[in-house]
C-alpha cells in the first residue's frame, strides 16, 4: 500500500490544501493528513484538534484519508505511519527551494522521499497566513477555504 503524509499547521485549511490532497490521492491509497499539535506558537492559531476537526468534516467521504496530530519531526510521523512519501504543496520559487532543502535531509535522515506538487495557477498567492490576515481585519475568506 502507497502510503502519503501531509503535514502542515492548516490554520487554516485553504482551497490550496484542498488541491494537493485531491491531486497526491491519485498517487497513493492512503494519505494521512498530519496537523501540527499544540505544541507550536504560532500568534493565535486554533487548537490543533479544532483544525483537525475541520478537515475530517471536510473529507468524511473519503476513507484513504486519515486525520491526525503530529509532533517532532515529519520524517518520524511519516515512519510512524509507514508512509514511503511526504507529500508538499509548492506556490514558488521561495516555497520550492525551502522544500527541495527539507526533503534532502529528510531523504538523507530516513530514507523517506518527498513528492513535490506545485500549486494550481489560481491558488499560487492563497496562503494560511494571508488567510489569517484578511480574516483579522474582518474581510470575507471564504472563497479561500475548501466547501464542504
Amino acid at each position: 500500500m502507497r502510503t502519503g503524509v501531509f503535514v502542515g499547521s492548516f490554520d487554516p485549511f485553504t482551497v490550496g490544501h484542498d488541491s494537493i490532497v485531491t491531486r497526491a490521492l491519485g498517487l497513493f491509497d492512503r494519505l494521512v493528513i498530519g496537523v501540527v499539535g499544540d505544541q507550536v506558537h504560532k500568534p493565535n492559531m486554533q487548537p490543533a484538534e479544532q483544525r483537525m476537526q475541520a478537515i475530517k468534516e471536510l473529507y468524511a467521504n473519503e476513507p484513504r484519508i486519515e486525520v491526525k496530530p503530529y509532533y517532532g519531526l515529519a520524517v518520524d510521523f511519516a515512519k510512524a505511519e509507514g508512509a514511503q512519501y511526504i507529500v508538499k504543496g509548492v506556490r514558488s520559487v521561495k516555497d520550492f527551494e525551502y522544500e527541495r532543502e527539507q526533503a534532502d535531509i529528510n531523504r538523507h535522515i530516513s530514507g523517506i522521499d518527498t513528492v513535490l506538487l506545485f500549486a494550481e495557477p489560481q491558488y499560487s498567492s492563497v496562503s494560511s497566513s494571508l488567510v489569517r490576515e484578511l480574516q483579522h481585519f474582518g474581510r470575507d475568506v471564504s472563497e479561500f477555504l475548501p466547501k464542504k
